[in-house]
């Protein structure tokens, strides 16, 4: 499998199943996009914003839900194969995405894996085992955390650095070496959360040396 980032903004989630596992996909997809929960119960309390949809879909009602929602990715969560299934088989018909939460392997065309996920601002890793280890993606996850901090701090300040050089028009090659110098100086990486004023100036104070400029 490849890793792709998918903008779901606006878009429809639609989760088949209330218990915990559609519970914690509904959290995680709330975040970004329009999530639809169809279950007979509800067994968490927490499904983030998603709008919840007290009702018992069999086999035969799958592809009604998929017309009323429109869905740009469908979750099969719950625990009747029958309807995980066909929910399956009606996203591979209309060229949606679908999340076998019951599947670890053997993923057909247009499946997706929902991978672990560390946030800092505009900064994101995900990990993956390709469903053959969720806990190892779990640890790998709080062992990245750490490492992250402050990134997207330096994403946001770098993100206006390289466009500030680009408009002074600094050669492109000279302009991704000033940044990277920045991204791997320990002093820049040291004053983060220390400031936005303070990690600025210690930001330029290395790009400009890197273009042999003064401060």
């Amino acid at each position: 499998m490849i890793p792709l980032y998918h903008d779901l903004a606006d878009e429809t989630v639609l989760v088949f199943g209330g218990g915990p596992v559609g519970a914690r996909k509904a959290r995680r997809f709330a975040r970004e996009a329009n999530v639809v929960v169809i279950s007979p119960e509800f067994t968490e309390d927490d499904y983030g914003e998603a709008e919840l949809v007290r009702a018992a879909p069999d086999a035969e009602s799958v592809a009604e839900w998929f017309d009323r929602t429109e869905p740009a990715l469908a979750v099969a969560a719950t625990d009747v194969d029958p309807v995980n299934e066909a929910a399956e088989h009606e996203a591979h018909r209309r060229g949606t995405l679908i999340n076998r939460a019951d599947h670890s392997d053997e993923r057909g065309p247009g499946s997706v894996v929902v991978p672990a996920t560390v946030r800092d601002g505009g900064v994101t890793v995900s990990i993956s085992t390709g469903g053959a280890s969720p806990a190892l993606a779990k640890e790998l996850r709080k062992r990245i955390e750490t490492e992250l901090d402050g990134a997207g701090e330096l994403a946001a300040i770098t993100s206006d650095v390289r466009a500030e050089l680009k408009a002074r028009d600094v050669d492109p090659d000279r302009r991704r070496q000033a940044v990277r110098a920045a991204v791997q100086s320990p002093r820049v990486w040291k004053d983060l959360g220390g400031g936005a004023s303070k990690a600025r100036q210690t930001v330029d104070a290395v790009v400009n040396a890197a273009l042999g400029e003064k401060s």
